[in-house]
């Protein structure tokens, strides 16, 4: 494990100022492959925490340069964490969020690109179900304002550039949020309309679990579904999970 963490503490000079090669990115990404499988083995991931190893692995996305090396080492750091997280071990969480993952996320899903974004929403997406990254994240109103802005600007975005696979894990970080009383009170007047107003009616035609996630977020937050517009299959199928979860 020493080892590895030279691998990857090696090429911390070359991140500021940006001059990370491809070759150097490819070692550090090795030696970060190797450290997904230890973070996601039930029996070293708990190991991997305690030594603290997660938070040698931050620095790798405050980077803000665009170049190929940056993106995969971001990526493949982003895997690391998210194997973590896969466990849905509450003292993995607990350390995440005292050593302040969530800004990373919401960076990363903000500036990332789509792959990177993606990962980032699974990694928040895990931190929500549980019951402390669901408190965490509505017990303050600026940490539940933040995560809203990120999700509203990734949904607006997502009208131009779709991507079913973004759009399905930024809905269910919405159910999750309506989940909790003051997230689902805070809802109510954030989500935004342009989950309701069709946009989205050809990825919902295309994906029948996020068709029952959309009817559910909507259930959650205004027990009805208010403002939906949609039309033909997609009314018969969103009025039958309505009578299903009534």
């Amino acid at each position: 494990m020493a080892i590895l963490l030279q691998e990857v503490i090696g090429v911390y000079p070359f991140l500021s100022p940006p001059t990370l090669t491809s070759a150097q990115s490819n070692r550090a990404c090795n030696a970060l492959a190797l450290l997904q499988c230890v973070a996601s083995h039930r029996d070293t991931r708990r190991l991997f925490v305690q030594a603290h190893f997660p938070s040698y692995l931050y620095c790798f996305l405050t980077t803000d340069c665009k170049s190929r090396p940056f993106e995969y080492l971001r990526l493949t750091c982003l895997g690391v964490l998210g194997a973590l997280v896969k466990g849905d071990d509450t003292a993995v969480i607990h350390f995440l969020l005292a050593t302040e993952i969530m800004p990373l996320c919401l960076r990363t899903m903000e500036n990332g690109n789509e792959l990177s974004k993606m990962v980032a929403a699974y990694i928040l997406l895990k931190i929500l179900q549980d019951g402390e990254g669901l408190n965490y994240v509505c017990i303050a109103a600026d940490r539940f304002y933040a995560v809203g802005r990120v999700l509203r600007n990734l949904v607006v975005g997502l009208a131009a550039h779709p991507s079913p696979w973004l759009l399905k894990h930024i809905i269910k970080c919405y159910i999750r949020i309506s989940e909790d009383v003051r997230g689902r009170i805070a809802l109510r007047d954030s989500l935004p309309e342009i989950l309701m107003d069709g946009t989205f009616n050809n990825l919902l035609n295309e994906d029948p679990m996020m068709k029952r996630c959309l009817q559910h977020l909507l259930l959650n937050v205004h027990g009805s579904l208010v403002g939906l517009q949609v039309t033909g299959t997609i009314l018969n199928i969103l009025t039958l999970m309505c009578s299903i979860l009534v």
